[in-house]
C-alpha cells in the first residue's frame, strides 16, 4: 500500500512541477492556460488520490473527501480556462510570435 501511494504521490508531484514550468516558461496568456490546466490538474488529482487511498487504508470506512475535491477540480479547472480564454479573446490579447514568424513555436 506504501508503493501505491508513494507512487502516486512522486507522479503527481511530478505532473505539478512541469504544469509549474510550464506557466513560468511559456511566452505568451493563451499557452501559459495549458500549464496549470493540465499538468497541474493531473498532479493535484493524483496527489488528492493518493491521499484517499492512505486514509481509507489507514481507517475503517471510506474516505471521501478527496474524492469529492478530486471531482470539484476535474470539473472546474477546464471551465475557468475557458472563461480566462474567452476574457483573453475578448479583450483582444496577441499571441507571441514564435523564432521563425509563426504563431506556433
Amino acid at each position: 500500500m506504501e508503493y501505491l501511494v508513494s507512487l502516486l504521490i512522486v507522479i503527481g508531484a511530478t505532473f505539478t512541477f512541469i504544469g509549474s514550468l510550464g506557466l513560468v516558461r511559456l511566452r505568451d496568456f493563451f499557452t501559459r492556460l495549458h500549464g496549470p490546466t493540465k499538468a497541474t490538474t493531473l498532479g493535484v488529482g493524483c496527489i488528492l488520490i493518493a491521499s484517499a487511498v492512505y486514509f481509507s487504508h489507514r481507517e475503517a470506512g471510506i474516505s471521501l473527501h478527496e474524492v469529492l475535491v478530486t471531482l470539484f477540480l476535474f470539473i472546474t479547472a477546464p471551465v475557468s480556462a475557458h472563461l480566462l480564454a474567452r476574457a483573453g479573446m475578448h479583450l483582444n490579447l496577441e499571441m507571441k510570435k514564435g523564432p521563425d514568424g509563426s504563431e506556433r513555436d
